[in-house]
């Protein structure tokens, strides 16, 4: 009798609180427990020059539009990255989103070499579909090395193809003292990277606005809310203007941030590798946000310009349409003076032929008596060059008109 009582409870509990065998739990770099914690840390000195105390191997402080460093310390030590490797995968899948070759409606199956990776991870099951929008959810978010291998077979066929891809984008960058041996992060022989180079790729990385959709999201889930996500960023939640970016944690790696935030159009690129605690790398982070913010400001200078057509020689028409094209990114100290001012300087003797597109001059771009940049000023249309066709015609229309 009590065997038959007992079976009948249990029936009812299961059918009180099913158990989804989909269910699916998320293995975090992070434990919920430190996410969930503040941050721990003494107001920044805000003055140019004088160091911080970033508890760190290594840091660096840099604007990622004129990629100009405002700080920096042993910032091209060669260490190993972690997680924040996946900062290059990820490029490479906004990259190929703009290029049309993937969109994130894309479908990708899950193979038996992503589902084998271990460390953070989304438990991937070999066979088992996401797209690429919940793959990236799961890669920038909580840091999925399965989901990021599954990301690499799909852009390249292989994770070793993928990796053979990043360290060429890396050399395109700059990133000299950059090498991938896996897509992930996790710990292997000559894996390396600096501060300085994760700050390029970085910078790189947010000039796509896609990512911020993933990387300021604090709370999400994938397999219909069976699978939870959380930001293993704790900037997201703590810190005013973060927008990114991507955080790393091994045994060998220790505790690294690659962190990025805006406040009054300045955006800044911070980075701490191979700190000692989980908020080490926060807190450094923040003093580096914070001196940031605290001393410079960021315009960019538009160009104005004031002739819609110029003249041109030797062509089928005498004028040519112009237009500058983009703007000079300008970062100054909050002590420094900002006297903007803009010449036009045109190319000597321009004409035909003219091809749209075509370099007509600058417009040079000047703070005091320092010059600061050039702006493109370039040809709006095709001009051809003047043939006797033409200039008879022209000169028939002349003697009519008398």
């Amino acid at each position: 009798m009590k065997k038959i009582i007992c079976f009948i409870l249990i029936i009812g509990i299961l059918a009180v609180f099913p158990v989804s065998a989909a269910e699916k739990t998320v293995s975090s770099e992070c434990s919920v427990d430190d996410i969930n914690v503040p941050i721990e840390a003494e107001e920044a000195n805000a003055a140019i020059g004088q160091t911080l105390d970033i508890k760190a191997k290594s840091c660096i402080l840099m604007e990622p539009n004129t990629c100009k460093i405002l700080y920096e310390s042993n910032a091209d030590e060669k260490l190993s990255p972690a997680s924040i490797t996946k900062i290059m995968p990820l490029l490479l899948v906004m990259e190929a989103i703009e290029r049309k070759d993937i969109s994130l409606e894309t479908v990708v199956t899950a193979s038996e070499h992503a589902c084998s990776m271990g460390g953070s991870q989304i438990w991937l099951e070999p066979g088992e579909s996401m797209t690429v929008d919940e793959l990236l959810k799961a890669t920038v978010i909580a840091s999925a090395n399965d989901a990021c291998v599954a990301l690499g077979e799909l852009i390249a066929g292989s994770e070793e193809g993928f990796v053979a891809l990043m360290n060429e984008r890396a050399k395109q960058l700059g990133m000299n003292n950059t090498t991938f041996i896996n897509c992930t992060g996790l710990d292997a022989e000559g894996h390396l990277t600096t501060a300085h180079d994760v700050a390029i790729m970085s910078s790189e990385l947010i000039k796509h606005d896609l990512i911020k959709n993933y990387s300021t999201v604090w709370m999400d889930s994938l397999r219909d809310g069976q699978s939870e996500l959380v930001n293993t960023n704790k900037l997201v939640r703590f810190y005013e203007g973060t927008t990114g970016l991507k955080t790393g944690t091994t045994s060998i790696a220790k505790y690294c941030l690659s962190a990025t935030a805006v406040r009054h159009g300045l955006e800044l690129v911070a980075v701490v590798l191979a700190g000692e605690t989980s908020n080490d790398r926060f807190a450094g982070a923040k003093k580096l946000l914070d001196y940031g913010f605290a001393n410079y400001t960021f315009t960019t200078v538009e160009p104005e310009l004031k002739e819609k057509e110029i003249d041109v020689l030797k062509g089928v028409k005498k004028k040519v349409g112009v237009a500058a094209d983009g703007g000079v990114d300008v970062l100054l100290t909050k002590k420094e003076s900002a006297e903007i001012s803009k010449t036009c300087e045109w190319n000597k003797n321009i004409e035909a032929p003219i091809k749209k597109g075509d370099i007509l001059g600058y417009v040079n771009v000047y703070n005091g008596e320092n010059e600061i940049g050039k702006i493109e000023i370039k040809a709006t249309e095709d001009v051809k060059k003047m043939n006797i066709f033409v200039a008879f015609g022209w000169i028939l229309n002349e003697i009519f008109k008398l």
